[in-house]
């Protein structure tokens, strides 16, 4: 396919780089076909990032907030008018359906325009003295180089949810893509480009090897911040690693996320919210339901209504706009989900739908009742289109079960008591809460977990704060 928007190398202090003398290859997770070989820029090209964002965020940290926003503001204009090119790459290197990747530009473009915006309300203080004689004042500044190291499920929109508060902020940052879609962060870079960002501000690093490029992130000096979208194993190895340096850390990790039905629910309003919130790219968000917890006496009405959901699907390349469930990602996150499968059927759990891959791309959608909390698909993150489903009698029982886990990122339930709405969404161990909602991330709203979902915020007026620095000021002998 030819897409004047796909670069093959690193872009390094607004150039691109031919730094390496090797390559890899991105292929459609759909069919395997490659799409296009890219140079391996590994550590050496990391190690100039670094150098070239340093020498870049000290002129571009004394630029005024508005300067920055009018940067930012061109960047989401030409992201918006360049919207039918990004959308077919983000399909082809990550699988997702088209009309879910035109989405997913629209929503990170959001980002970008929040910021353009939000960057010029990092407001300070006026605190009033303790003595006559002294004026007591808080700033903010930027916290320096951010590395930004992102996934292939959302490899516009991680980008732009993360850089754009650091650069309206005044950071310089680094971008490590994954290895499976670099090709959405080089058009983002070539884009920005475009924009008027200065060399040097915004750098794209793209390599084979994530250990070691990571690696030297966290360890540099002159790298201030990492923020990391992941799972919970590879964010607390970043942790370690950035120990020594004492780095800030925004880190949005691995979710198992619950979905309770209760018995005055609208069935069809949760079954539509099921349906939008696990099956979206094939399950392999973070924020996807992990478990459906459905109260005993809606459990059997829910349970037929999402299965003749589940079987309306088309399943096939994303490129087919009709399609809604791509492929995985790759043959490894098929097997991953075979084994949920094979696990919970052992078990004694039961398929109601699905329960099969269709080859070495595809995995149907699936829905298995009569789960338990021994199964594997109860305590790990399941990332695919398979959907256990619980059953519980009392809301006490219900909250135990959706806490019951070591993570903490996005939960949801359907209730038209307002109430209980109340008091379960206050109850429930999770940093988002979809009442009645399928549907929950925003550029205005706090994106974010707890527990080994991780910390720090992402989006909303709080996603700049993580980018800057407290800076007191102490006026003395003001007679």
């Amino acid at each position: 396919m030819k897409n004047e928007l796909i670069f093959d190398r690193s872009y390094v202090n607004g150039i691109w780089s031919s730094s390496g003398k090797k390559t890899f290859n991105v292929y459609n997770p759909a069919n395997g076909e490659k799409i296009s070989s890219v140079i391996d820029g590994g550590t050496s090209i990391t190690k100039k990032a670094i150098k070239a964002a340093n020498i870049a965020f000290k002129t571009w940290k004394e630029t005024t907030a508005k300067h920055r926003s009018t940067i930012l503001e061109k960047w989401s204009h030409l992201i918006i008018r360049n919207s039918n090119q990004l959308s077919k790459i983000i399909t082809l290197e990550s699988g997702k359906p088209i009309n879910e990747s035109k989405s997913e530009v629209n929503y990170g473009a959001s980002f970008v325009k929040w910021f353009a915006e939000e960057g010029k309300r990092t407001y300070g203080d006026i605190i009033p003295s303790h003595t006559n004689d002294r004026r007591l004042i808080v700033i903010k500044q930027p916290v320096g180089v951010v590395a930004a190291i992102t996934p292939w499920n959302f490899p516009l929109a991680m980008i732009t949810r993360k850089v754009s508060p650091a650069l309206a902020a005044g950071c310089s940052v680094i971008i490590r893509p994954t290895e499976e879609s670099p090709l959405t962060a080089l058009a983002l870079a070539y884009l920005a480009d475009k924009a008027g960002f200065p060399p040097g501000v915004i750098n794209v690093v793209v390599g084979k090897n994530p250990s070691a490029m990571g690696k030297i992130l966290c360890e540099s000096n002159l790298v201030k911040k990492i923020s990391f979208t992941g799972s919970t194993r590879v964010g607390k190895i970043l942790m370690k690693q950035s120990s020594y340096s004492l780095k800030k850390l925004s880190l949005e990790l691995g979710g198992n996320a619950p979905f309770i039905v209760f018995d005055d629910a609208n069935i069809d309003n949760a079954v539509e919210g099921a349906i939008a919130s696990k099956f979206r790219n094939s399950g392999q968000t973070c924020i996807c339901v992990n478990r459906f917890i459905v109260h005993e006496k809606v459990y059997d009405e829910f349970l037929s209504k999402l299965i003749l959901a589940v079987e309306k699907f088309k399943i096939g390349n994303g490129m087919d706009s009709e399609v809604n469930i791509g492929p995985m990602i790759n043959s490894s996150a098929i097997k991953k989900t075979e084994s949920f499968v094979e696990d919970a059927i052992k078990k004694g759990g039961k398929i109601l739908a699905g329960g099969k891959a269709l080859n070495k791309f595809f995995y149907e959608p699936t829905i298995i009742s009569n789960v338990n909390t021994n199964m594997k698909l109860a305590n790990e993150e399941i990332f695919g289109p398979v959907a256990p489903v619980f059953k519980f009698s009392t809301d006490k029982e219900a909250i135990n079960i959706a806490n019951d886990t070591i993570y903490g990122l996005a939960s949801y339930f359907y209730s038209q008591n307002i109430s209980r709405c109340w008091k379960v969404a206050e109850k429930l161990e999770y940093g988002m809460v979809g009442i009645n909602e399928g549907l929950i991330s925003t550029e205005i709203a706090p994106f974010g977990g707890i527990k080994l979902s991780g910390h720090g915020r992402e989006g909303s007026k709080y996603g700049i704060e993580d980018y800057l620095d407290i800076k007191y000021m102490c006026f003395g002998n003001i007679i």
